[in-house]
């Protein structure tokens, strides 16, 4: 059946989580992925494109008007019922990766609700007031409950009583291109050596004054910076002459870039907005063979700077003292056949194989609470459980 996404992230800004997880799923059925709308001069409605097969990333649009929210939702719910219509979507699974959502599919029927709690958003800038209420409200009738990582997990395992922990995973054929001499991109081609890399957002996670210390300790050593600035003021960013703003790139170019680096980092600052983060960043430079350099984000600490295969540090001075250990290294082989000892049983593929089975698992409990030869509804009781009623009975 049909798996219809409503997601807080544009499919095409950085290739992470939702991608990866998504994409495999096309492999057996339709995907629609429907992003935040827009608003513009034209009538409601949507794009659609397909970038492939399967696969439909779907952008409703609002004509510009000066209705409130409740307006607001209300149009859009009426452009999903639109989309539902026009490609015959019926009795799908509804995956959120926001609660927001719930502003305007309340009405509708899915089969079964997954909600993949990827990050506690109600801690990131911005974030809306009302994202905790819906939140709350999107753990009451969730069918099945995955988290990005171990640290959420241990927050929300409370919250419901069928969740899972699914830390970040890697496509580790992609990234071992990264331990082969690949032809540099010109703009880092030109950055001397040594290179230290970092790519992702850079936001209010990331740790501004970590790299301003560090590169000004070392001003022979160059800082490459890798990735869309987003939610915080670029006048912020140091400015010093060893550190290098490539900007976005594509997920194809990763390797490339990373295969040039002599150490790659997770500088993130320390705060609400990182509490509970798993960086996906982490066995992606593992496994381009790469010396890793991490702030103690607890994901990154539990389990990989335990097992001694990337390093912690919580200052400039601390970040400058391992990068020179490690480019002065004798024993770098030693320290990657641990590296790939702990990565040969992680992959996407393997995550995408357990949600799929905890899905299909789900669907065969309604299965012989529904039977084919009954007809059943799915209502919300009053204390906002789900259920599939009929014939005066209710299965919660």
């Amino acid at each position: 059946m049909d798996i219809i996404c409503f997601s807080h992230l544009r499919w095409n800004f950085v290739h992470q989580r939702p991608q990866h997880l998504l994409s495999r799923f096309t492999k057996e059925q339709r995907v629609f992925y429907v992003e935040e709308y827009i608003t513009s001069s034209d009538p409601d409605g949507y794009t659609i494109s397909s970038p492939q097969e399967n696969l439909f990333v779907v952008i409703p649009h609002l004509k510009k008007s000066q209705g409130s929210n409740t307006d607001e939702n209300y149009r859009v719910e009426k452009i999903v019922s639109k989309l539902f219509n026009d490609n015959k979507i019926e009795s799908p699974i509804f995956w959120y990766y926001t609660p927001m959502a719930l502003n305007f599919t309340q009405n509708f029927t899915p089969r079964i609700i997954v909600y993949d709690c990827m990050d506690e958003l109600s801690n990131f800038k911005f974030a809306p007031p009302t994202l905790k209420k819906l939140e709350a409200r999107l753990f009451e009738i969730a069918d099945l409950v995955f988290t990005g990582g171990n640290t959420l997990y241990e927050a929300k395992k409370h919250l419901h009583n069928n969740i899972y922990s699914f830390p970040s995973s890697i496509d580790k054929e992609h990234f071992e291109l990264s331990r082969t001499a690949l032809k540099q991109f010109p703009d880092q081609a030109n950055i001397p050596s040594p290179r230290l890399g970092f790519y992702g957002v850079i936001d209010e996670r990331f740790d501004i004054e970590l790299i301003r210390e560090a590169a000004e300790l070392k001003p022979d050593w160059h800082f490459v910076l890798i990735g869309p600035v987003i939610k915080i003021d670029p006048a912020t960013l140091p400015k010093n002459s060893n550190i290098h703003y490539l900007g976005p790139k594509e997920y194809s170019e990763l390797p490339t870039y990373l295969a040039g680096w002599d150490i790659a980092l997770i500088p993130f600052a320390i705060n609400d907005s990182t509490r509970f983060i798993s960086p996906t960043k982490t066995p992606e430079y593992l496994a381009g063979g790469k010396p890793v350099i991490s702030t103690p984000i607890t994901d990154v600490v539990y389990p990989y700077g335990k097992l001694n295969l990337v390093h912690i540090v919580e200052n400039g001075l601390e970040l400058v003292e391992k990068a020179n250990r490690e480019l002065h290294s004798r024993t770098r082989q030693v320290w990657l056949k641990k590296v790939d000892n702990f990565l040969s049983n992680i992959s996407w593929d393997h995550t995408w194989s357990a949600m799929n089975d905890l899905i299909m698992t789900e669907l065969m409990k309604l299965e012989s609470i529904n039977p084919k030869t009954e007809s059943y509804v799915r209502l919300l009781d009053s204390g906002g459980r789900t259920g599939w009623v009929s014939s005066g009975r209710a299965a919660v």
